[in-house]
């Protein structure tokens, strides 16, 4: 009896999708990837990677062909036999692919002894088994455990459906034993989430602008200058002219003084400036950029409020550390969205280097560093001291020499103490803008090669980190453990063995809120999935539905339900518009259970065909399989076991009588 309530069950919680980050797409990955001039072996191996990440139906589409176009070595013989029979029971071939597997002894032709023959020759035996009664079980597990390791391997792994028989108890328990071990292999909790991290840009130099100094500028101060410089010298051979001795060291004196004043107020000048502008800079909330809410700008603005609320320093308010940092959170943000928005890339390729930026702000908080600017750009007293005493000097001496002059020749000596005077005030004010242009100049591009650095070697280490990304084939072995390990857990509740086991089948969808990736051509993996099992037993179906963290291996939120065959009233899969594919289970009482199993948009790179990756994804999470045996049930209802049973004895004893010992 059913254990449903007369309601809807969205397994999906009101739609994966919503939330779903965006996919991560590994494009220089070309491990599912054929050129259209591809050799036999080429195809092979491409199919070999296929069948290793699950997607059986293509790998067959790819290895068949490469054998019948005379790629026939020992290992391609092997992955023959498992791509014809991986994720199906014998039911699920065609006629044709039933006879091909009949004739196969006498169609793989071996050469030599080798670890991929012995499995070629352990798989037909294991066939011929199937229903020998008599079979001596001691010898032929003797001799299975005597594989190679990867031969047993992949044998337990694909032809779970598909070996039926006497041994089929003890098949099952050394598949299990096996995923037990594999599901933590290879540091899994270490290096899972690595798939999920786009490949990372290079940090990029934001180009300092370059001092501005018009050309009016430079025209005033040069002719200021050369005015000044003329009545200057005028002024002091004015001075030895009319013997004024006494006036002459002033006059040096002014000369001196100048110098060391227009230096030191330069740096004064320079300091102060920077101080306000960093000021103004880090403690003056940005404006945000305009742009569409999904465009990249905002994308980045969400980056960075999520980056910079998560690593909060230690001790620190959180409000209170946002609102300090409001300024230079924004001036970073300007700065990675002014040197990447015109480029089209993801964000997702540069949070890392979001992610160091607001790290590294909470390091000098948290170090007292990052208001050092203060102290660093602070005045020093000698400098503000040489500063004022330089001036000072400058026009005491000045006056002193002027006035002298004026006493010697009264009318020569005025016009050039007033050319002084003028020349000198305009060329002092013209340097100083250009003095004060270039050093901010310089300042800016010595910061911006510091930020660089520092970014290129953040980008080291972000790329050493990530350099032991697992493959996808190792995903694949993880999640098929995964499923191993969680339907052994289905049959220890509910005290049933393998044998009681009419069939089992598995739908695979995404979590909620869930991030993806893949390679190119590849299917998508979740970091969080939602697996539900239907286990057939004479009794009828039991269903569990669970959450799986994929990073670190677990089940969560488990849900059980059991109903007869007979309440299963109608299975489809529906496919929308931008091709959303649904599963939709329907229940005699009015019950329906919807799994959206593949996204409704692709990441579609450069020579993928749209729809491409949605089928081997599905094909990947054995959907075929899954169809194949609820669509029997909902057409056939218990009627459809003794069928199935019927027919399959039919099928084997068809290909007992036909299995012969496969020629060396």
């Amino acid at each position: 009896m059913s254990t449903f309530d007369n309601t809807a069950t969205n397994i999906a919680r009101d739609s994966a999708y919503v939330g779903v980050q965006a996919g991560v797409v590994h494009g220089d990955i070309y491990t599912y990837t054929t050129s259209p001039n591809a050799s036999p072996a080429e195809k092979f191996e491409t199919g070999v990677h296929f069948l290793e990440s699950g997607a059986s139906g293509r790998a067959w589409e790819l290895i068949s062909e490469a054998v019948a176009t005379g790629h026939l070595t020992n290992r391609a013989c092997f992955y023959w036999l498992l791509a014809l029979m991986s994720g199906r029971t014998r039911l699920e071939l065609s006629k044709e692919e039933a006879a091909q597997l009949r004739n196969a002894p006498n169609t793989l032709r071996l050469t030599g002894d080798d670890p991929w023959a012995d499995g070629v020759r352990m798989v037909h035996r294991l066939l011929a088994c199937a229903e020998k009664r008599d079979a001596d079980l001691r010898l032929l597990f003797k001799e299975f455990d005597e594989l190679g390791s990867s031969q047993r391997f992949l044998i337990l792994r694909h032809l779970e459906l598909f070996l039926d028989g006497s041994f089929k108890e003890q098949m099952w328990h050394r598949a299990v034993s096996q995923a037990e071990l594999g599901r933590t292999a290879g540091e899994r909790g270490d290096r899972v989430w690595k798939f999920f991290q786009p490949d990372p840009l290079p940090p990029r130099e934001r180009k300092p602008r370059p001092a501005a100094i018009p050309f009016t500028t430079w025209l005033q101060a040069v002719t200021a200058t050369a005015v000044f410089g003329a009545a200057a010298i005028h002024i002091g051979f004015l001075l030895v002219q009319g013997g004024r001795i006494s006036a002459l060291l002033p006059y040096l004196l002014s000369i001196a003084g100048g110098y060391f004043g227009a230096r030191n107020t330069v740096e004064w000048r320079f300091r102060t400036a920077r101080r306000r502008a960093k000021d103004r800079e880090y403690a003056t909330p940005h404006l945000r950029w305009s742009a569409p809410s999904d465009g990249f700008a905002s994308k980045v603005d969400q980056r960075f409020d999520y980056y910079f609320a998560k690593y909060v320093p230690r001790g620190a308010n959180r409000d209170i550390w946002l609102a300090a940092t409001a300024g230079i959170r924004g001036s970073i943000r300007d700065e990675i969205v002014e040197v990447y928005r015109e480029t089209r890339v993801g964000v997702e390729k540069i949070a890392w280097l979001i992610r160091y930026r607001a790290g590294d702000v909470r390091r000098r908080w948290e170090t007292g560093t990052l208001w050092s600017y203060r102290r660093e750009l602070a005045t020093p007293t000698p400098t503000k001291a040489a500063a004022v005493f330089g001036i000072t000097v400058l026009l005491g001496g000045g006056i002193w020499a002027a006035g002298s002059a004026v006493l010697v020749t009264p009318l020569s000596g005025a016009r050039s103490s007033l050319l002084a005077l003028a020349g000198g005030w305009i060329a002092a004010r013209a340097w100083l803008r250009i003095a004060l242009e270039r050093r901010r100049a310089a300042a800016d591009k010595s910061e911006s090669d510091q930020v660089l650095k520092d970014s290129k070697a953040a980008f080291a280490r972000w790329q050493a980190k990530l350099a032991d990304k697992p493959k996808d084939r190792e995903m694949a072995d993880w999640l098929d453990c995964d499923r191993k390990v969680l339907l052994s857990e289905a049959l220890q509740h509910y005290k049933l063995t393998m044998s009681n086991v009419i069939a089992h089948a598995f739908i695979e969808a995404p979590a909620a809120s869930s991030k993806r990736a893949r390679v190119r051509n590849g299917p998508w993996r979740y970091l969080r999935y939602q697996i539900l099992i239907f286990v057939l037993t004479q009794d009828g179906v039991r269903q569990l539905t669970v959450t799986l963290d994929f990073e670190r291996g677990t089940f969560h939120a488990r849900q059980r339900a059991n109903y007869r065959f007979e309440a299963i009233a109608a299975l489809r899969v529906r496919q929308a518009d931008n091709d959303e594919r649904t599963f939709e289970l329907a229940l005699v009482n009015g019950q329906e259970i919807r799994v959206r199993v593949s996204p409704d948009a692709e990441e579609i790179q450069q020579g993928e065909h749209p729809g491409a990756v949605s089928d081997v994804t599905l094909d990947a999470a054995g959907l075929r399989h899954t169809l194949h045996v609820l669509e029997g049930i909902a057409a056939e209802g218990k009627e459809w076991i003794l069928q199935e049973r019927r027919r399959g004895q039919d099928r084997t004893r068809n290909l007992t009588d036909d299995m012969q010992a496969p020629e060396s």
